[in-house]
C-alpha cells in the first residue's frame, strides 16, 4: 500500500486541482495555437472563437451533469448548485463540444477536420486533469489490498482517510498515455474528417464504462454510474458511425509553397510533359512538310 499524505491545498484555499485544471485548459489552447502555425486550415481566429465559447459551455455542462449524479444533495442544498467543485470530465468534453460545433455553423470552419485536431490535445488536458484528481484524492476507487493501493491520509483529503483503494486516476493516466500515442499513430490515417475524433471518443467511452466497475460512485441507472451509462450512450452512436462513414486512408503529406517554387513546374509536372509532347508534334509536323516539299 502507497501513502499519500500531499496537501491538496496549494495556497488560501485553492486546490492544486484547480491549479492543474486551468493549466490542462491553457495546454489544451496551446496544442490547437501551435496547429496554426502548422496548418493554414485553421486560423487564429478560429482558436480564439473556440475558446471562447467552447470553455465556458464546457464548464457549464460539466458541473450541470456533476449535479444531476448528486441530485439528491444538491436538491437539499441549493445553494450549492453554483460552485466550482465538483466538475465531470464527461461534461467537459460534451459541453465544449457541442459549444464549439454550434459555432462552427455560424462560422463555417471544417468542425470535422478541428475535432481531429483536438484529440491528442484533450487527452494531455486529461493527463494533467487527472494529476490533479490524484493529489485532490478525488475519483479514487473502491477498496482493495493489492500491492499498489494508495491511502490518503491528509486531513485536506477527499478520499476515506487511512482506506486502501484501488488508484483509478492512476489507471487513467496510464490509460490515456496509450491512448495519446494510438491516436498520434492514427492521424491523417482515418477518413472522412472527425474520425479521428471518434475514435478518441470510442476509446475512452469504452474505457469509462470499464474502470466505473472499480470507481467508487452513486449508482445512476441499471446498477451504473452516470460516467458508465454516458459511455454507453455514446458507443452506440459512435460504433454504428464509424463502421458505416470511417475508412483508411494515406497520410496527408503537406507540402509548403513559397514564391520561389510555386510558379515553376518540376520536369516530371504536367504542363512541362505537355509542353514537350507539343513540341515533339510541331518538330514532325515541320519534318513531314519538308518531305514533302522535296
Amino acid at each position: 500500500m502507497i501513502e499519500i499524505n500531499i496537501n491538496p491545498v496549494a495556497f488560501w484555499h485553492v486546490r492544486w486541482y484547480g491549479i492543474l485544471v486551468a493549466v490542462s485548459i491553457a495546454v489544451l489552447v496551446l496544442w490547437i495555437a501551435w496547429h496554426v502555425q502548422k496548418d493554414k486550415r485553421i486560423s487564429v481566429d478560429t482558436v480564439l472563437i473556440a475558446a471562447i465559447v467552447g470553455i465556458p459551455s464546457g464548464v457549464i455542462v460539466s458541473r450541470a451533469i456533476h449535479v444531476i449524479d448528486l441530485w439528491n444533495y444538491y436538491v437539499q442544498h441549493p445553494g450549492e448548485i453554483i460552485g466550482g467543485m465538483g466538475l465531470t470530465i464527461w461534461g467537459a468534453i460534451i459541453g465544449g463540444v457541442i459549444g464549439i460545433w454550434i459555432t462552427s455553423r455560424f462560422t463555417k470552419f471544417k468542425f470535422g477536420y478541428f475535432a481531429d485536431v483536438l484529440a491528442p490535445g484533450l487527452i494531455l488536458a486529461q493527463t494533467i486533469g487527472r494529476i490533479g484528481c490524484t493529489i485532490n484524492g478525488c475519483c479514487y476507487g473502491s477498496a482493495c489490498s493489492l500491492p499498489w493501493s494508495i491511502s490518503y491520509v491528509h486531513p485536506e483529503s477527499l478520499a476515506p482517510h487511512g482506506v486502501a483503494v484501488h488508484p483509478t486516476q492512476v489507471y487513467e493516466i496510464i490509460f490515456l498515455a496509450f491512448s495519446f500515442i494510438v491516436i498520434m499513430l492514427l492521424r491523417n490515417r482515418l477518413k472522412p474528417e472527425g474520425s479521428l475524433f471518434f475514435t478518441y471518443m470510442g476509446m475512452y467511452s469504452a474505457w469509462r464504462l470499464g474502470i466505473g466497475f472499480l470507481r467508487d460512485g452513486t449508482d445512476f441507472l441499471f446498477g451504473l454510474h452516470q460516467a458508465q451509462i454516458i459511455g454507453i450512450i455514446l458507443l452506440a452512436i459512435i460504433i454504428p458511425v464509424m463502421v458505416m462513414k470511417t475508412r483508411w486512408g494515406r497520410p496527408e503529406i503537406a507540402i509548403p509553397e513559397s514564391p520561389e517554387t510555386t510558379d515553376i513546374p518540376s520536369d516530371d509536372s504536367p504542363v512541362i510533359a505537355a509542353s514537350s509532347d507539343t513540341k515533339e508534334d510541331s518538330d514532325a509536323s515541320e519534318n513531314d512538310e519538308t518531305e514533302v516539299k522535296e
